[in-house]
């Protein structure tokens, strides 16, 4: 059964203190929140082979500890993730179900990101526990039924505010 993670990039530094906004790093405690979102994972037994990250610095360092707990997953980093509406996310991760991917992490930003973990727990009628706003490092995970991402089934939170 084909299985996808998604998260919302980690805290990353004010606007004023970087070049540019694709060039954001993380915070401490951003770094702190992606490791511990990474070991929930873990913990949950979560797989993943293959990963869907934007290409802004900030996605790049809070996918760091998934690598570790992912190591075989291939990394495909799109410019078109970058600050992908939801229905950019849900195309992508539905064209990379039809070629047979089968576990997808997904790390993105917000409002897209939040919008298709909504969007998703919804279809799987498992709103409870959802945080409103999709913070950062906030993770939710679903089985598939297929492709079409119309029948979801939650299988994992991680509210890093809770």
């Amino acid at each position: 059964m084909p299985s996808l993670i998604i998260m919302r990039h980690a805290k990353a530094v004010d606007r004023m203190e970087a070049e540019d906004d694709f060039e954001r790093g993380l915070t401490a405690r951003g770094h702190e929140d992606a490791a511990r979102a990474a070991d929930a994972m873990k913990n949950a037994g979560l797989i993943a082979d293959f990963a869907l990250v934007s290409p802004a610095r900030r996605t790049r360092e809070t996918f760091k500890p998934l690598s570790a707990i992912f190591p075989g997953a291939k990394l495909e980093d799109p410019m078109a993730l970058y600050h992908a509406s939801q229905e950019m996310l849900e195309r992508t991760v539905t064209e990379a179900l039809e070629t047979g991917v089968n576990a997808i992490v997904l790390v993105g930003h917000n409002p897209g990101i939040g919008e298709f973990a909504h969007t998703l727990a919804a279809r799987a009628d498992a709103m409870e526990g959802v945080p409103y706003g999709w913070p950062t490092s906030a993770t939710i995970a679903f089985d598939l039924a297929d492709a079409s991402l119309m029948r979801p089934t939650r299988t994992f939170l991680f509210n890093p505010k809770a």
